[in-house]
């Protein structure tokens, strides 16, 4: 008989000790060394939502129009282009709208 805690009790410490996250790990700056990675990444963003994304969305909603237009509309791609263009432009208002439901 080593201790008078039973071996779930104690699992259940060291769970509850390493496995859940405090307030601590959840705040701070960012990790060292992510600075270039942050910077490809907000290059990547720039490119995405800049004249490249613009000019390919025009050119999809363009081609739909004209698919629409001559009787061969997949309705199935037409929607999903559409949505896909709004999540594209509209992404960092939604995970603006999520971190502020989460925080």
């Amino acid at each position: 008989m080593n201790s008078i805690v039973s071996l779930p009790a104690r699992a259940a410490v060291w769970f509850l000790a390493f496995a859940m996250p405090t307030a601590a790990f959840a705040q701070g700056a960012d990790p060292a060394g992510s600075g270039p990675i942050n910077n490809a990444l907000l290059w990547l963003q720039g490119t995405l939502l800049g004249t490249v994304a613009t000019t390919v969305a025009v050119m999809a909603v363009a081609a739909i129009g004209f698919m629409m237009l001559t009787g061969r509309m997949n309705w199935r791609f037409g929607a999903t282009v559409i949505v896909g263009v709004f999540i594209l432009f509209g992404a960092t208002t939604i995970v603006a709208g999520i971190q502020s439901a989460a925080g």
